[in-house]
């Protein structure tokens, strides 16, 4: 009886040992197919200089964008249109919401532009890789002797060199409002300071955290929007037209969230950076 036992549970171990393998191999086959690529393909080339898939979407996003702006404001009127008045409703809404985090009309007004410009194309840019044909219409190459798909068209915010440019004028936007409202030295003051210990410490762990200011921004952006594209293929691979739908919806939804947040916090630490810290 002990052998009978014996034998039955190393069967279920090779057993679950070899449906496992098979999962393995079959999730293998499944990522080659779906070919999921963390770096942006090339499209074309202009004078040597690399056309991405995620460079054109956000060329169409700016477009569209640009568009939209025109044909809102070509015929302004006291009474205004639906459109106009719907781009009047999202300027309104968005400049309450700085006003609201700055406490200075006079400031908002200084730096709406640069948040409502890094909130639109984020937004546009977020919900255009959600349409039809962007991820799914694209040619095949031979890279390594394997055959690769390559979309024209991929989410903006699923490459990380975009990401990080975004960070990069955020953060850049940062220090040059605290450096104006503060002065180079009375800005330098927050991370530099030898009158204690501690405040050199304290000191040393604000420059960090506007050194790590970069890392997230990029990151949470980035990792945000490639997790929801990898979701959407990997759910349309399984069932497709019916289980990608409501995950469509979620990243709807998500693609708002992350915009409002990146352009919110871009938004607190300016204003952050214009106040004087206490014990300086």
């Amino acid at each position: 009886m002990a052998e009978g036992w014996r034998g039955g549970f190393l069967g279920s171990v090779f057993h679950q040992t070899w449906i496992c393998l098979r999962w393995k191999n079959y999730l293998r086959e499944v990522y080659k197919i779906m070919n999921i690529e963390i770096a942006a393909e090339k499209i074309f080339s202009v004078f040597n200089f690399p056309i991405s898939n995620t460079m054109l979407t956000a060329w169409i996003a700016m477009l569209i964008v640009v568009g939209f702006s025109y044909f809102a404001t070509k015929h302004v009127s006291l009474i205004p249109s639906r459109l106009q008045n719907f781009f009047e409703w999202i300027i309104e809404e968005l400049l309450n919401t700085v006003d609201g985090v700055m406490g200075d009309r006079k400031e908002t007004e200084r730096f709406f532009p640069l948040i409502a410009t890094i909130f639109i194309f984020v937004l546009s840019t977020n919900w255009l890789g959600l349409l039809p044909g962007f991820g799914s219409i694209g040619f095949y190459e031979t890279f390594e002797g394997s055959r690769h798909f390559v979309p024209f068209f991929r989410s903006t915010n699923a490459d990380l060199n975009t990401t990080i440019a975004l960070a990069v004028i955020s953060v850049f936007s940062i220090q040059t409002a605290g450096i104006a409202a503060l002065g180079f030295f009375g800005y330098a003051k927050k991370f530099i300071s030898f009158r204690s210990f501690m405040g050199f410490i304290v000191g040393l762990l604000e420059l960090i955290s506007e050194i790590t200011k970069l890392i997230s921004f990029s990151f949470r952006l980035f990792g945000s929007v490639f997790a929801g594209e990898v979701l959407l293929i990997v759910m349309a691979f399984l069932i497709p037209y019916i289980l990608p739908l409501p995950f469509i919806a979620l990243e709807v939804f998500i693609g708002f969230i992350q915009a409002f947040v990146f352009s919110l916090l871009t938004t607190v630490f300016i204003k952050m950076a214009m106040t004087v810290s206490e014990g300086h």
